[in-house]
């Protein structure tokens, strides 16, 4: 995700980290070819098409083209919500871990397990939605043993979710946590699993090929044949409003694509490295606020 100062509006204009102005470039090129061919036809032939029909056809495909983006930015938005709501979540099974069990000889390593298991949810969590499996990756979050067991498992995130409930209640077992506390931090637990399969219904499910197709067709079909409406009127400069026009409609629906699966690496994509470190350093600090208190 890119941090800029919106009142910048010259850094913004000028800055192409995060834009999709050069992957336009071929389209919009190919229109100003056509507008210049249109208006070398229009002044040596006569050729020209009636602007009635783009005049028409604008108004529905600016319709389309706004509900393709409002629809992405909606998927953006929701990923950013549930990612939100998870880094809360953590934070507060966390709180729970640290304040409610109560003294018991394990209580010192089920702390340590737990608050990494918390972390360790998060971080495979954005490699499910990335389509990754590397465990090495994980580093330190994840012991030799519970890699080995994670290996061959397609859903991992929802396992330590599984290990985290399954330490919960034997702690509960041994009397080191009061059930009402029990059935408090489980819910949390329930509520990150839940977000878990938010964040997979907007990875597996894009917008529908059928509506994402027509409006490209409808669009690549508009721009190539717009010059030739516009050469009566603009003759020589018909190429610059061509171009201008293709660079609109192209970066539009562009936008929508990019910001369609917003878990990946691409500039606008959602931060979910920076996500999973602001998780680890909160538990880092519940876990120190909690043993200044013991």
């Amino acid at each position: 995700m890119i941090e800029y100062d919106p009142k910048n509006w010259l850094r913004i204009v000028l800055s192409l980290r995060g834009s999709v102005a050069p992957r336009l470039l071929p389209r919009v090129l190919l229109a100003a070819l056509l507008g210049l061919t249109a208006s070398w036809m229009h002044e040596s032939r006569g050729v020209g098409i009636p602007p009635l029909v783009h005049t028409l056809i604008g108004v529905a495909l600016g319709l389309l083209l706004v509900f393709r983006t409002n629809a992405s930015y909606g998927r953006y938005v929701e990923a950013r919500e549930l990612l939100g709501r998870i880094v809360n979540l953590s934070r507060d099974l966390a709180r729970q871990v640290c304040t409610y069990v109560a003294e018991h000889p394990e209580r010192g390593a089920a702390r340590r397990d737990l608050l990494r298991w918390i972390a360790l949810f998060y971080r495979l969590l954005a490699q499910n939605v990335r389509d990754e499996d590397k465990l090495e990756e994980l580093g330190e979050r994840v012991t030799d043993s519970e890699r080995a067991r994670l290996v061959g498992m397609r859903q991992r995130a929802p396992v330590v979710a599984t290990w985290i409930s399954r330490r919960l209640a034997a702690l509960a077992d041994a009397g080191a946590i009061d059930p009402n506390r029990l059935r408090a931090m489980d819910a949390n637990v329930g509520a990150l699993v839940g977000a878990l399969g938010g964040c997979e219904r907007i990875r597996r499910t894009p917008v529908p090929f059928a509506y994402a197709q027509h409006i490209k067709i409808f669009v690549v079909l508009f721009c190539y044949t717009v010059p030739f409406a516009l050469a009566d009127s603009l003759h020589g400069y018909t190429w610059i409003a061509a171009a201008t026009l293709a660079f609109a409609l192209f970066g539009i629906d562009e936008i929508g694509v990019e910001i369609e699966d917003p878990f990946g690496y691409d500039a606008n994509d959602l931060p979910l490295e920076r996500i999973g470190d602001t998780i680890e350093g909160s538990l880092r600090d519940i876990e120190a606020a909690a043993g200044n208190t013991d």
